[in-house]
């Protein structure tokens, strides 16, 4: 992504483009009649239309069992003992329910790419953003700098258990004055 900084709303990148994230909050489509959720299709697409700088993300917010099912799988083919063998599927069967719990964890992102040409009145543009889509009933938030960390902490690593980031490496153990 050629990071260059994190900002307390947006990410920096090397290119000088700013990226400035927004935390949609999900609708539950599940419970919702066929016709309201044309309704909250139709108003992301007013959204869509209306501004023609946003990118959309779909990111797990909980870490992703998919590598440990696989390996799983794959013993489960290899393994001869009936014992091992129903273990084995218990510790599947294990991992398809957490997943299946688990399957609404997802955060949903829009991304305005800003270049740098364009970061006079940033704010009142941003602002504008928002209140869009909160005028299409979207329950939304501009991503703070803890946001953004833990965003990529998810998309990178799969960690969704740190509750604070650091700004460098191995930060908390400096000792100021010593």
């Amino acid at each position: 992504m050629n990071i260059e900084d994190i900002t307390d709303y947006s990410l920096i990148t090397s290119n000088h483009d700013e990226l400035v994230f927004y935390i949609i909050s999900p609708t539950n489509l599940s419970v919702l009649s066929q016709a309201s959720v044309g309704t909250r299709i139709y108003a992301l697409m007013t959204v869509l239309k209306g501004i023609a700088e946003i990118e959309m993300l779909a990111l797990n917010s909980r870490e992703s069992f998919e590598d440990n099912k696989q390996f799983l799988r794959t013993r489960l083919e290899q393994e001869d003992n009936p014992a091992i063998r129903k273990l084995l599927e218990k510790d599947q069967n294990y991992l398809d329910r957490i997943q299946t719990q688990m399957a609404t964890a997802r955060e949903f992102m829009i991304l305005l790419r800003i270049r740098e040409e364009e970061k006079t009145d940033i704010f009142p543009y941003l602002s504008r953003i928002e209140k869009s889509l909160k005028e299409q009933e979207f329950h939304v938030k501009r991503a703070e700098k803890e946001d953004i960390r833990r965003i990529l902490a998810v998309y990178f690593e799969q960690n969704v258990t740190t509750e604070h980031f650091e700004d460098s490496d191995g930060e908390r153990w400096i000792i100021p004055d010593d």
